[in-house]
């Protein structure tokens, strides 16, 4: 018997109950990313669950387009879990995401990620080894800081973001990303990349 039926027959529901039911048992019928593939052994279904540092990979060419236009926004993503904001599409090479995505970001000496802004989640950097300043904005605010080994910084939507590597060797951080496809992000109105168009991966 169906919740809603079940809630018919026990008592009077509202409309909107009955509408949240149809909801919820929508929901639980859909198929998740880590749902099991019906025959697969325990050892199938965790082994599509992990991805080892192995068979990564990093990728410059994520944010190629930034670094075409100033070589000093070169640094490389190594996806985990989805394929994050970056652009890329679709990567089969990682576990699927289903409420956020986990990747790797190396910032070489000098070089940074440009001022962004993610209108749709939080974005969480976690910095692995380095030295970064952050420079957040809002409005007409501004904070800068410095981040080094194992410093965290959860970074709300709606806020612009840059991180600089301002040490000597290159800077390793996790990035995570709150949904399953963040919206790519975009730039200060005034900022050059705005401007760009870059190609659909």
């Amino acid at each position: 018997m169906s919740l809603v039926a079940h809630q018919h027959n026990s008592q009077a529901v509202s409309p909107q109950a009955q509408q949240d039911a149809v909801v919820a048992e929508q929901v639980n019928k859909e198929s998740r990313s880590w749902d099991r593939t019906p025959g697969a052994s325990l050892e199938e279904w965790m082994t599509s669950r992990i991805a080892r540092f192995s068979t990564r990979k990093y990728d410059w060419d994520a944010l190629k387009f930034q670094a075409d236009f100033d070589p000093k926004f070169r640094r490389a993503q190594m996806r985990y879990v989805g394929t994050g904001a970056t652009g890329v599409g679709n990567d089969l090479n990682t576990v699927p995401s289903e409420h956020f995505t986990f990747s790797t970001m190396v910032i070489p000496a000098g070089h940074e990620g440009p001022p962004h802004i993610h209108t749709d989640v939080e974005e969480i950097f976690f910095v692995i080894r380095g030295k970064l300043k952050l420079v957040i904005t809002h409005g007409d605010e501004r904070y800068e800081t410095i981040l080094t080994d194992r410093d965290l910084v959860s970074v709300p939507p709606g806020v612009y973001r840059e991180e600089i590597n301002i040490g000597d060797e290159d800077a390793l951080m996790c990035v995570m990303l709150g949904a399953k496809k963040p919206i790519t992000p975009t730039y200060p109105a005034d900022h050059p990349l705005a401007h760009i168009k870059r190609e659909k991966k």
